[in-house]
């Protein structure tokens, strides 16, 4: 949504944000700074990880689990019970499930299973995003809370096609949300690398950037299968260069379709007041 000016958006009865940006930008810390009274927040990344790939972590977790002879036993007998302890500030299941690419070996997973995975992380992204009118709704109507507040993953801007104005995520973001982007300053860029490098963690790919980058990779490291790639090693190379590939794509949107902030502008957000007044300046900013 689009605003005249910033006494519009304050006018707004029933507000409904989308925060949009990388991960690691702050988008959950700035949600976490709002009323829990007043704004219904909805996390993509939770709605994805208990809703649309529920089924697929546990039957990742029960796979491993069988390996073992002695919870073999127990699973095959129904004597223990296995479930995925997601919550907004745990989505370690969805990651693990998500995997990395290389050598078994060292828990690496092979190229189909790995683009398998990433396939149903897209379609599960896509759908949860889509779901977010009826939570909106639901919200307002069931629970009585006067506004909104998305938390979208930080893959988002992978799963909108940029090229098509009527691309469905798009359009149910920008028709039923304020779009507040939160852009990575160069620190933030560089404290979010630093981490990925001591911790490498699964990520989200897009088919056309992953076989560009594994292509490079084997090139660059003088490999010839993907089989033959150490997990860590591929996720540590390759994070720069999606950080590289994503930020057009970030700025693209936030300046298109909705409304820009500088992750900086985030650190004197406090509460809610503070919240509504940094969108306020950004819808002046870009009038």
């Amino acid at each position: 949504m689009k605003f005249k000016d910033a006494n519009d958006y304050r006018n707004w009865s029933n507000k409904a944000v989308t925060l949009l940006g990388m991960s690691g930008v702050g988008k959950t810390r700035l949600a976490n700074n709002l009323p829990r009274s007043h704004w219904f927040h909805f996390s993509a990344d939770y709605r994805i990880g208990t809703r649309y790939m529920e089924e697929p972590i546990l039957d990742n977790i029960k796979a491993h689990a069988m390996r073992d002879p002695f919870l073999r036993c127990l699973l095959l007998t129904d004597s223990i019970h296995i479930g995925s302890n997601i919550t907004f500030n745990n989505l370690d299941p969805l990651s693990t499930f998500l995997g990395k690419l290389g050598r078994s070996d060292l828990g690496g997973l092979g190229k189909r299973e790995f683009v398998r995975r990433q396939r149903l992380h897209q379609e599960a992204e896509i759908a949860a995003m889509l779901d977010m009118p009826t939570f909106r709704k639901k919200g307002r109507e069931i629970y009585d809370y006067p506004h909104f507040l998305c938390d979208a993953s930080g893959s988002l801007c992978e799963v909108i096609e940029l090229d098509n104005p009527d691309d469905p995520v798009l359009r149910v973001v920008t028709d039923n949300s304020l779009l507040l982007y939160i852009r990575a300053s160069a620190e933030d860029e560089k404290a979010i690398y630093d981490r990925a490098q001591a911790q490498p963690k699964p990520l989200y790919y897009r088919d056309d950037f992953l076989e560009h980058a594994i292509g490079e990779f084997l090139e660059t490291k003088g490999l010839t299968s993907t089989d033959e790639i150490e997990p860590d090693d591929f996720v540590t190379w390759v994070f720069p260069k999606l950080v590289e590939h994503r930020r057009p794509r970030y700025n693209m949107i936030g300046e298109t379709f909705g409304y820009v902030i500088e992750s900086k502008e985030i650190a004197s957000v406090r509460d809610e007041r503070d919240f509504e007044d940094l969108i306020c300046l950004a819808i002046t900013r870009a009038s």
